[in-house]
């Protein structure tokens, strides 16, 4: 791992001499202007998500903020014998960002739902470099307020809106996060951080099929007909996809 971590610095300073952007796909950092992306590369450790890894608990100590490139997270709240996901993170996030604003104690865990692969940078590290980078520090905190919009629009939508539009609303954001049509869940997932009755999550699933809007196959589910989908979809879909939109459309800096 430090061997890909050095070779990564050593391709992204290679990059800098040739007055090149640096490559990279998460959109947080490549949204950075290129002095603040080389104030960030030394710290940056690329790394493998695996299926289930946990990258952060709730009610413990945060040690890095992990810069998603691709592959999904499942942000969730976890009780004795519950869960209900409060967002999806994928290319265009980072993970224990809002700990940037409150401190390092996590209030949610993240489990790895589709593997892929990140760029870590320790907390402690990330702080000081948003000290003397304002832009770091204004794109990341743009992030944090479209992501909080994500949890709060979550929480409404599983007492306001039916079962339908609920599946239909993530299906879409999670295709959206990931950047794929495919998506590797099964009904017992969807039921599960959806709080919802898995004969009803597979009876909206099939009528979904039904109308040619996704395929069901083994442990996945294919969206076939994406603008049908949207069709489906409650209020919640626009006002957090808007929420993310905004934050790519590179506001004016606000001096936190």
């Amino acid at each position: 791992m430090q061997d890909l971590g050095k070779r990564s610095a050593h391709s992204w300073a290679t990059s800098a001499c040739q007055n090149e952007q640096p490559h990279v796909k998460n959109e947080i950092l490549a949204r950075l202007p290129r002095e603040d992306l080389a104030a960030l590369r030394r710290y940056l450790e690329p790394i493998v998500l695996k299926g289930r890894m946990v990258l952060q608990e709730p009610r413990k100590q945060l040690d890095h903020i992990h810069f998603v490139e691709s592959g999904l997270i499942s942000l969730r709240i976890v009780a004795p014998g519950s869960i209900l996901e409060t967002a999806v993170i994928g290319h265009r996030g980072a993970v224990g960002a809002p700990l940037l604003a409150i401190g390092n104690l996590s209030a949610h865990q993240s489990v790895v739902l589709v593997p892929g692969s990140a760029h870590r940078i320790p907390v402690d590290d990330l702080r000081i470099v948003m000290k003397t980078h304002p832009k770091i520090r204004e794109t990341l905190f743009h992030y944090i307020q479209a992501l909080t919009m994500h949890c709060a629009q979550t929480a409404l939508c599983g007492v306001r809106h039916d079962r339908e539009k609920r599946l239909a609303t993530w299906l879409c954001l999670a295709s959206d996060a990931l950047d794929a049509n495919v998506l590797p869940v099964t009904h017992d997932y969807l039921s599960c951080v959806l709080g919802l009755r898995r004969a009803g999550v597979t009876e909206a699933l099939n009528r979904f099929e039904e109308q040619g809007m996704i395929r069901k196959m083994r442990g996945v589910l294919q969206i076939d007909g994406r603008k049908s989908l949207e069709q489906m979809v409650c209020c919640c879909y626009k006002l957090i996809s808007s929420g993310y939109a905004h934050t790519a459309s590179q506001p004016d800096f606000i001096d936190y």
